[in-house]
């Protein structure tokens, strides 16, 4: 004969012991749950406790920001001092962010944790060009504080959803630009989007400044 275990299966893949459906009348004395009376009044308490319990089994689940509540997952996203995540964003995104924040925090405003950023929101590579370096007392050049960003694209987000996430995480110091799919679309010097013009065509087209 083949036993199955009465357990439930967690996200992480471990099993857990179901509770018992009648766990508290279990715990009654035998003259107690003989009488019909006191198991349908203890079964109201113990309906409204096994609700509670649930809540509690899943309390390891709710920091969990592969499977937490999508509005738990923004809430954690503020614990690390993160950019206030959109509810409007793909919900499986606002999970990346939050993950992406929590294990490059050290690292925002670097060149590296630019690069996962833009990764990240992009879903494809990117890459970032600074002009930073080391140079003598004198020899400092004029744009030593120039970033260069170049994705692909901007993914599942529009362009000026994409620039909106990315003005928050260039350094106050820094004059950035923003390419995509070699075309510029956004400078800080102006904080403004670069768009095509009416019937220009895309690669090569005339680009205009819209302010965000």
């Amino acid at each position: 004969m083949h036993l199955v275990p009465h357990a439930v299966q967690l996200p992480s893949g471990q099993l857990k012991p179901r509770r018992d459906p009648d766990w508290l009348l279990r715990q009654l004395p035998v003259q107690m749950v003989s009488h019909d009376f006191f198991r349908r009044f203890v079964s109201i308490f113990q309906e409204l406790g096994g609700t509670l319990l649930d809540d509690a089994d899943n309390i390891d689940n709710i920091v969990d920001v592969t499977v937490a509540p999508p509005e738990f997952v923004r809430w954690m996203g503020s614990w690390i001092a993160s950019a206030p995540i959109d509810a409007a964003l793909p919900e499986e995104l606002q999970r990346r962010m939050v993950q992406s924040a929590a294990r490059t925090l050290t690292l925002r405003g670097t060149k590296a944790g630019l690069q996962e950023f833009l990764e990240l929101l992009s879903g494809g590579p990117a890459e970032v060009v600074d002009g930073g370096g080391v140079w003598r007392l004198g020899e400092t050049p004029e744009d030593a504080t120039r970033v260069r960003l170049s994705v692909a694209s901007t993914g599942q987000l529009s362009i000026a959803e994409f620039i909106e996430l990315v003005r928050d995480e260039i350094p106050a110091h820094a004059r950035a630009e923003l390419h995509v799919g070699g075309e510029h679309v956004w400078s800080s010097d102006t904080d403004s989007i670069m768009t095509p013009r009416t019937g220009a065509a895309s690669s090569g087209a005339a680009l205009t400044q819209e302010p965000l």
